[in-house]
C-alpha cells in the first residue's frame, strides 16, 4: 500500500486533467488505471491540517489542528499508520520538508518516519524542504527490503513556494516555473513508478495519490494558499489504483477523510467508527454519500491576525463560503466561482445547515491553540514586562465586514510584497511596507516576525528585538512572538533575558523542539552547561534526528573538554558532531566543530579537511577561515593561510572589534614573515 502527496499540486496542473499547462505522463498513466475522482477536496489549504485529515480519517474539528504552527497530533487520535500497524503491516514516511516534521505528531505508528530534509534555509521566509529524489531514493529502499505486507507514505514538496525547478525543467517551464516544479515531481514519480514495476509491485499494489492542498497563482487576488477557500486552493486531484479494480472516473464529491475509510474498504478492513470520512467504495455504490455536505475551513489568518474566521461546506453542487461578507456559488455552472449568489440566497438556513454540520463533526476534547492567558503565565508575563494589569489579548467577540478576508486582502498582498522587496535586496523598502502592514493591523503576527527576521539578517539584532515587543505590546502573550523574541535574544547574546522568556514559552508549548534547543543555547552562552545540555537532551527526545541540536550538543562537550580537559568529553563531542553531519552533511557549523575537536586531538590533517568542507558550503563563514588559517600556518602552509586571514580582512574587517582586528593584523604579519 502506497499513499503519495504531492504538496500544493493544483488539480488543473496534473497533464491527463487539463493538458494545458505541465507534462505529467506518470501521473497520468497511474490515472489511467486508477478510480479518478474529479470532485476531490481539501478540509483545509494547508499542510499539516491537510495531512493530519487524511491519516486520521477525520476533519480538523474533530483532531483540532487548524494551521501549521502551534499544533501537534494528540495521541489520542488514530491513525491510518497506527491501524495499519496493529494488523500485521509494516510502515513508513518519506518527508519532503518542515510542515511535517516528527514534532507535530504524525509520525505515531511508523518503524521508520524519514523527515531528514536538512537543518536551514538562507532565509527564514521559506520551510525547509529536499528535492523530490532526495525523497523518493530512501523510500525505494525500503520498499525493496520488505518481505511482507507493507504501507509507505512518500511526501513531494517541490511545488511549494518558492518555485525554482531544476533543469531541464527550468528552461521548458521558463515562463511557468510551478509548473516546471511539477513536472519535475512527475519525472521522479516515474522513477519509482518503474522502480515498483521492476520488482514486480506496480500492479499489486494499492496506490493512492492526492494533494494536501492546490496553489491560487494569483487567481481571486492570492498569490499562494492558506488565505482563501477558492477551488484553486481546496480542490486536489485523487486518484485511487486498486489492484484488479477497472479505471474509473468518479463525478461524486469526496474529501481527505474519506481516503482512511476507503483504504479499510479496499483491504478488507473493519472501518473504525469514529472516522468522519465515507469509503468510496459504499458512495460510488450507493451513487451518493450518507452525509452529502463536506466541511472545509481555511483558519491561518484568524488564528495569526485575528481576522474573521473562514468556514463552509459543499453539498452537492453548493458551495457556502461563511464569512462577514457571503459567498454562495453554483458549483455546476460555475466552479470557477466567479459569480457569487449570496445576494439571491437564503443564508439563514445555509449558515444553520453549516453549524449543524459544525456540531457533528466537532469533538469537545479536540486540543486547540489556546489563547486565552492562564492566571501563571499573566504573572509570568507581567514579571518579564510584557502584560499589564488586565490586558490580556483576547480574541475580538464579533467580526464585521472589515475583518472580512476580501477586505483585508490588500494587506496580505502588501507583506508579500514586503518579502519580494527584501529578496531583491530592497531592505528600505521591504522595512516600509512591512511597517505599514502591522500599523494597519496590530494582530498581524507573521509581519513581526517576518520583520525580526530581516532585522536579524542584516545584523540588526536590537531593531529585531524592538520590533517583536512592538508586537507584544499590542499582542499581550502571544506565543509566536514571545518565541521568536527568545530566539533572538539568545542567538545574538542576550541570554539573560532570553532565558526567562523560553522557560515560558516551553511551559506554554512542550512539543516545540526549537524552543528547547534556543533555551539550551541561552543557557550555553550563560555558562550553564549542564541545564543546557537538559534542553538539548529534551529536543532530542522530541526530534531524535534534528541535526541543529545534536551540533549544539558537541559545542557543549568541546567547552566542557576545554574547560576541563578530559578526553571523554572530546569523544562526545566528535561524536555528536558527525551524528549532526551524518543527518544534514551541509551543516556548515558542524563540519567546524568537528575540525576544532580533531585539531585539539592533534589529527590536523582531518581539522583541516573539515574546515574546507565548511567553507565549500559557506565561502564566507569566518569561524573555519580563522581556524583553518591557524591550523595552516602551523604546519608550515604560510601561502595557503595568508589567504584566508586576507579573506577574512576583506569580508569581516569592518565589522569586528578592535582587539580582532589587531589579532587578524598581527597573524598576517606573521604568516608574511614566514
Amino acid at each position: 500500500m502506497l499513499l503519495i502527496t504531492v504538496d500544493t499540486l493544483r488539480f488543473d496542473r496534473v497533464g491527463i486533467l487539463d493538458p494545458r499547462h505541465a507534462k505529467t505522463p506518470n501521473m497520468d498513466e497511474l490515472a489511467k488505471r486508477s478510480m479518478v475522482f474529479t470532485r476531490a477536496f481539501a478540509h483545509n489549504p494547508v499542510t499539516l491540517p491537510s495531512h493530519a485529515n487524511i491519516l486520521t480519517g477525520a476533519t480538523p474539528l474533530y483532531h483540532g489542528i487548524s494551521d501549521n504552527t502551534g499544533y501537534k497530533l494528540g495521541k489520542r487520535f488514530l491513525t491510518m499508520p497506527q491501524y495499519l500497524q496493529g494488523r500485521g503491516y509494516r510502515t513508513a514516511a518519506f518527508i519532503g520538508a518542515f510542515p511535517l516534521d516528527s514534532r507535530f505528531g504524525l509520525d505515531r505508528g511508523f518503524d521508520l518516519y524519514d523527515d531528514h530534509y536538512g537543518t536551514r534555509n538562507e532565509r527564514e521566509f521559506f520551510f525547509v524542504e529536499r528535492p523530490a529524489e532526495k525523497v523518493i531514493a530512501p523510500a525505494m529502499a525500503w520498499i525493496g527490503k520488505q518481505s511482507q505486507k507493507w504501507f509507505g507514505w512518500i511526501h513531494l514538496f517541490d511545488p511549494h513556494q518558492p518555485y525554482l525547478p531544476p533543469s531541464p525543467f527550468k528552461e521548458a517551464y521558463a515562463g511557468d516555473p510551478y509548473s516546471g516544479e511539477v513536472a519535475y515531481v512527475d519525472s521522479q514519480l516515474g522513477v519509482l513508478f518503474d522502480f515498483l514495476r521492476k520488482k514486480r509491485l506496480l500492479e499489486n499494489t494499492v496506490v493512492i495519490l492526492t494533494a494536501d492542498h492546490g496553489e491560487a497563482l494569483g487567481e481571486k487576488g492570492e498569490d499562494t494558499h492558506s488565505y482563501f477557500a477558492y477551488n484553486n486552493t481546496i480542490h486536489v486531484p485523487l486518484f485511487i489504483h486498486v489492484p484488479g479494480r477497472r479505471p474509473e472516473t468518479v463525478a461524486h464529491n469526496v474529501c481527505h477523510a474519506d481516503i482512511f475509510p476507503t483504504l479499510c474498504a479496499v483491504l478488507g478492513l473493519e472501518i473504525p467508527p469514529h472516522l468522519q470520512g465515507e469509503s468510496l467504495l459504499a458512495v460510488m455504490a450507493a451513487g451518493k454519500r450518507k452525509t452529502p455536505e463536506i466541511y472545509f475551513e481555511s483558519l491561518t489568518a484568524f488564528l495569526n491576525r485575528d481576522w474573521a474566521p473562514l468556514r463552509g461546506m459543499i453539498s452537492a453542487s453548493s458551495k457556502f463560503i461563511d464569512l462577514p461578507l457571503k459567498e454562495v456559488y453554483d458549483l455546476e455552472k460555475d466552479f470557477n466561482e466567479e459569480r457569487n449568489l449570496a445576494a439571491g440566497s437564503k443564508i439563514g438556513p445555509l449558515k444553520d445547515s453549516l453549524n449543524r454540520l459544525i456540531n457533528k463533526l466537532k469533538n469537545p476534547q479536540a486540543p486547540g491553540r489556546e489563547n486565552r492567558l492562564d492566571p501563571e503565565t499573566q504573572k509570568r508575563l507581567k514579571s518579564l514586562g510584557y502584560i499589564s494589569e488586565n490586558q490580556y489579548g483576547q480574541r475580538k467577540k464579533q467580526y464585521t465586514e472589515q475583518d472580512d478576508l476580501k477586505t483585508l486582502l490588500p494587506l496580505q498582498s502588501q507583506l508579500l510584497d514586503g518579502v519580494a522587496q527584501f529578496q531583491s535586496g530592497d531592505f528600505p523598502g521591504a522595512e516600509k511596507s512591512i511597517r505599514a502592514v502591522f500599523n494597519a493591523s496590530p494582530g498581524f503576527i507573521l509581519a513581526y516576525t517576518h520583520l525580526a527576521s530581516m532585522y536579524k539578517e542584516m545584523g540588526k539584532s536590537a531593531a529585531a528585538v524592538q520590533v517583536l515587543e512592538q508586537g507584544l505590546a499590542k499582542n499581550p502573550g502571544n506565543i509566536l512572538l514571545l518565541t521568536k523574541l527568545g530566539i533572538v535574544l539568545a542567538d545574538s547574546g542576550g541570554w539573560q533575558r532570553a532565558i526567562p522568556i523560553l522557560e515560558l514559552c516551553v511551559s506554554k508549548e512542550d512539543f516545540d523542539p526549537e524552543k528547547f534547543n534556543f533555551l539550551g543555547i541561552a543557557y550555553y552562552h550563560g555558562g550553564d552547561f549542564s541545564r543546557a545540555l537538559q534542553s538539548y537532551s529534551r529536543a532530542l527526545e522530541l526530534d531524535p534526528d534534528n541535526a541543529s541540536v545534536l551540533n549544539n550538543i558537541g559545542g557543549v562537550h568541546l567547552a566542557l573538554f576545554l574547560r576541563s580537559r578530559q578526553e571523554q568529553e572530546l569523544i562526545q563531542a566528535e561524536r555528536n558532531f558527525k551524528k549532526a553531519l551524518e543527518i544534514d552533511p551541509r551543516l556548515f557549523s558542524a563540519c567546524n566543530g568537528l575540525g576544532i575537536a580533531f585539531r585539539k586531538s592533534g589529527r590536523k590533517a582531518e581539522a583541516i579537511a573539515c574546515w574546507r568542507k565548511a567553507l565549500a558550503i559557506k565561502p564566507d563563514f569566518d569561524l573555519a577561515l580563522i581556524n583553518l588559517g591557524i591550523t595552516l600556518l602551523e604546519e608550515g602552509r604560510a601561502g595557503e593561510a595568508l589567504d584566508c586571514f586576507l579573506h577574512y580582512r576583506e569580508k569581516f574587517y569592518d565589522k569586528i572589534p578592535q582587539s580582532e582586528k589587531e589579532r587578524i593584523d598581527r597573524l598576517i604579519a606573521e604568516t608574511r614573515a614566514q
